[in-house]
């Protein structure tokens, strides 16, 4: 066994006692410390975890996991090199759908408001298959959708006052009319039938969608698109699949997968992770050491217990165990606490932001600014068991010096002092 009987029974009873004067504050200060520390780290990880998977779930997947660009920015022959895809072994074992994609920066203008926007021209097949989970369409079935009609953004909709219906104008530098005094931009009207919501700001203020051959003919591309996008079965194969299409492909085309292409974005997320993480375990670091504080002053209080205990015959060694057991039981204890409580929190992290929003009458978490429209959460339990076990680690070191002063005390000493 590792801990006697009488070793738990004197550790029990050294951290329940309730006269222990400034040392059972400082002792109290480090279980609140350690539950405060752990529970925020949880959750810090927790939501940054979330924002990390929700964010490039939602630019991968409407981005493609693997796009193909040519050198000249366009792509003629956009069919024949889709089969020339499916064809080869790499790609057709590993690829779920190849989309051909026409796309081109404008300006929007309705009802005296004009926003810039990204037009993205996709088979409406395409679109329907790959549309995010959990996105919600408004008004015509994307299948319904027919040349000349537009899909945009709920946030752009609102934010330029249009209904389904309405008709917009789409203004464009590129394929304009050439005139002695310039390039006179390209102005077309459509009318939106549908709207959708991702729940990422970026995509429902500045994106609208239109049959493949709309685009075409608006962005004056004739029978050719942009890039094309290949969605993979698994987003991490995309090393494999790029150098298959690096072989496959003539001269002029550039493969990029969704790393090179958010490489900037991806980094940010994962610094900002590690650094919060650091911070963040500085709280329990400190209360570690209020461990320390407290079991040295638990020692100096009670010399004339562990001297007559020492007397009775009780080892060096068992007095190093019991101060260990008692101020690593405040780890434990610190640990759990603070282990349920920021679970709890990360799963109800929505309806808690809501509370507080409506409790302060501010809005705590701008969608035009972080670019989801709810504060997301992804609990990792390998994440949460390594945190306790972190917090837990670092109360049994913080225990190491105060049991060797209490092993170390010398009996004959103290009784004659007293």
């Amino acid at each position: 066994m590792l801990f006697s009987r009488l070793e738990k029974k004197v550790a029990f009873r050294y951290l329940a006692a309730k006269k222990r004067g400034f040392g059972s504050v400082i002792s109290w200060v480090s279980l609140i410390g350690i539950t405060l520390g752990v529970a925020t780290l949880i959750v810090v990880m927790s939501v940054m975890g979330g924002f990390h998977d929700t964010l490039l779930n939602r630019i991968v997947g409407m981005n493609g996991h693997v796009v193909v660009y040519h050198q000249d920015g366009a792509i003629s022959d956009y069919d024949y090199l889709i089969e020339k895809m499916r064809q080869n072994k790499v790609v057709a074992t590993s690829a779920v759908s190849i989309v051909p994609i026409a796309e081109g920066q404008v300006m929007v203008s309705a009802n005296g408001n004009n926003t810039g926007a990204m037009v993205r021209g996709i088979r409406m097949g395409d679109l329907s298959s790959k549309t995010a989970t959990g996105t919600r369409i408004y008004g015509k079935d994307l299948a319904q959708i027919q040349d000349g009609e537009l899909v945009a953004g709920n946030s752009l909709t609102r934010n330029l006052r249009v209904t389904m219906g309405d008709k917009v104008s789409l203004i464009s530098a590129n394929g304009g009319t050439a005139t002695p005094f310039g390039t006179m931009p390209r102005i077309m009207s459509y009318p939106v039938m549908a709207s959708f919501f991702m729940g990422m700001y970026e995509y429902d203020s500045g994106y609208i969608f239109m049959p493949l051959e709309t685009a075409q003919k608006y962005l004056n591309l004739g029978n050719a698109v942009t890039h094309i996008d290949i969605f993979l079965t698994d987003p991490n194969d995309t090393t494999r699949v790029a150098a298959s299409l690096d072989r496959l492909l003539p001269d002029g085309f550039v493969v990029r997968d969704w790393r090179d292409l958010n490489r900037g974005f991806v980094g940010a997320l994962q610094v900002e992770s590690n650094v919060m993480f650091l911070i963040l375990m500085l709280i329990v670091i400190v209360a570690a050491f209020n461990i320390v504080s407290s079991l040295v002053m638990l020692v100096k209080d009670k010399s004339k217990d562990i001297a007559v205990l020492r007397t009775f015959g009780v080892s060096r060694r068992s007095m190093i165990k019991i101060f260990i057991l008692t101020g690593t039981s405040i780890g434990i204890i610190g640990a759990g606490l603070g282990t349920i409580l920021g679970v709890l929190v990360a799963v109800y992290i929505e309806p808690i932001r809501q509370f507080f929003q409506w409790m302060t009458g501010r809005d705590l978490f701008p969608a035009e600014l972080y670019y989801l429209a709810e504060l997301p959460s992804k609990l990792v339990w390998t994440d949460v068991m390594g945190i306790a076990l972190i917090a837990i680690a670092l109360a049994f070191l913080a225990t190491l010096y105060p049991a060797w002063r209490a092993a170390a005390t010398n009996p004959v000493d103290v009784l004659r002092n007293e």
